[in-house]
This record gives structure tokens, C-alpha cells and sequence, in this order.
């Protein structure tokens, strides 16, 4: 397995994202002195790796350059890039927003671009991390694959533009579960029940209706069904929910947005 990690890799910003997924692949195999990662503000960083807060000279153009940076800066990290001889780099980008076309403005000279949408489930080997790139050869577009169904799963996207929607859907989505699964507490406290109490409930219900509908062959809106019958208190709940389309049409308005700020990010 260890053949299928990159020879060098390169790591600009190692927020929780890409810390989170190095020590995935670290635990799977990946040679920690294989691994440089610049960050002004190391967090957590993997023993055995080497560590600058400053891309400087003492570099060498790396076998992956991984971006772990905010989007808002990589005006800042690209003219650093320009000494090196990237023209063997795979450059992977997590950056929000950022087409390959702005990525290719931005550092010309690398050899070829990738992109990357995990989730913060990437720190437990759960993420679904969607992909997209520029042609690649066979042999790298499959290890790009396998790098990230370690994580999870992974999933080639036919559309650059979808990287928009997936940011809006399973990037952003965790935080969207989140909420709810805070709202169900708060629910449940307002009718009375204890705030420590509501709350393992809630979360115990959503994990283990996640894990229900992840081996059910029935979609969620059929076991949705299957749980309400007529007239009972689950239905009484859904009515709320259907009303209007409210729950649809807030989900819908809440993706829209995140998709449009995926947009804008990328102006």
C-alpha cells in the first residue's frame, strides 16, 4: 500500500481539513519524512514530519503540493510558488470555490491541477470527498482515487461546475446536521425534558437513524413514510415539516446559498 502514497508531498496550511486527513493517511501507510507542511500556526502536527512557517529555498518541488489554505489567499501563497520547478507537481487543491482555471492563473507552472471536496468527516475515515481534474494520467488519476476512498469515499465529478453544489451539499452538510441534531435537543428541552438528557438522545437517535438508512435498500423518504402512520404522533410532526415545503424549501434556500458563496469565493 505504501507504493500508492506520493514520493514527496507538500502541504501549504494545515487546518483541521488537512491535518485531519494526514493523519488518516499517516495511520494507513503514508512515510511521515515523506510529508513537508508550511504553516505559520502548526496545529497538531504529525511527528516525524518536517515543519516551516514559511515557504522558503530550502524546498524541493514536491511529488503533490496539497493546498490547505483558506481561498482569500492564495493571491498571497502563489507568487512563493513561482521559484520552484513545479513542472512534475501534482497540485491537489481543497480551496473552495477556486476553478482549475484560477488555480492554473495562479501557479502556471505546475504539471497538473486537481480538486478535492472532503468534509470534517475525513477525521473519523468517513468523509465523502468528491474529485476533479485536469486529464491525468491513468496511473495518477487511480491513485487519487485511492488516496481519498481511504478517507471514506470518493467520487469523480463529470462537471467542474458541480464542485459547487457538493461544497453546498456534503462540504458544507455536516454543520447543516449539526444544527438539527442541536434543534432536536433544544426541542426536547422546551417540552421538559433534561438539556444533558435531550441531548444524548438526540444524538444517539441521528446516528443510529444514519446508520438505518445507510443499510436500508429503501430511500429516506420511504422509511420516513414507513415510520408515520396515519393519524399517529410521527405523522403530526412531518405535517409541520410539509406544511408549505418549509423543510424542503429551507434546505433548498440554505444550499443556495452556500453554493452561491462557493461561487463568489471563486471570483
Amino acid at each position: 500500500m505504501s507504493g500508492i502514497f506520493p514520493q514527496s508531498l507538500l502541504v501549504i496550511g494545515s487546518g483541521n481539513m488537512a491535518g485531519a486527513m494526514l493523519r488518516g493517511w499517516l495511520a494507513r501507510g503514508l512515510d511521515p519524512s515523506s510529508v513537508t507542511i508550511v504553516d505559520p500556526s502548526p496545529r497538531d502536527l504529525p511527528e516525524g514530519a518536517r515543519h516551516l512557517t514559511a515557504i522558503d529555498n530550502s524546498l524541493a518541488a514536491p511529488d503533490w503540493l496539497l493546498l490547505g489554505i483558506k481561498p482569500q489567499m492564495l493571491g498571497d501563497v502563489a507568487p512563493q510558488l513561482a521559484p520552484f520547478d513545479l513542472s512534475g507537481t501534482l497540485l491537489v487543491s481543497m480551496l473552495a470555490g477556486i476553478e482549475i482555471a484560477g488555480l492554473r492563473k495562479a501557479v502556471p507552472h505546475v504539471g497538473a491541477i486537481a480538486r478535492v471536496m472532503p468534509n470534517m468527516a475525513v477525521g473519523i475515515g468517513q468523509s465523502v470527498t468528491a474529485l476533479y481534474a485536469e486529464p491525468l494520467q491513468p496511473s495518477e488519476r487511480e491513485r487519487l482515487e485511492t488516496l481519498f476512498a481511504m478517507l471514506g469515499s470518493a467520487e469523480w465529478l463529470a462537471d467542474e461546475s458541480q464542485m459547487h453544489l457538493v461544497t453546498a451539499l456534503s462540504g458544507s452538510g455536516p454543520a447543516y446536521l449539526f444544527r438539527f441534531i442541536d434543534a432536536l435537543g433544544k426541542g426536547a428541552v422546551a417540552l421538559g425534558m433534561p438539556e444533558d438528557q435531550a441531548a444524548r438522545f438526540a444524538l444517539a437517535m441521528v446516528r443510529g437513524s444514519a446508520e438505518l438508512a445507510h443499510q436500508s435498500s429503501e430511500a429516506p423518504a420511504q422509511l420516513a413514510e414507513r415510520v408515520a402512520s396515519p393519524g399517529g404522533t410521527t405523522r403530526a410532526a412531518l405535517d409541520v415539516f410539509d406544511a408549505d415545503d418549509s423543510l424542503e424549501r429551507l434546505v433548498a434556500e440554505a444550499m443556495a446559498a452556500a453554493a452561491r458563496r462557493s461561487v463568489e469565493l471563486g471570483g
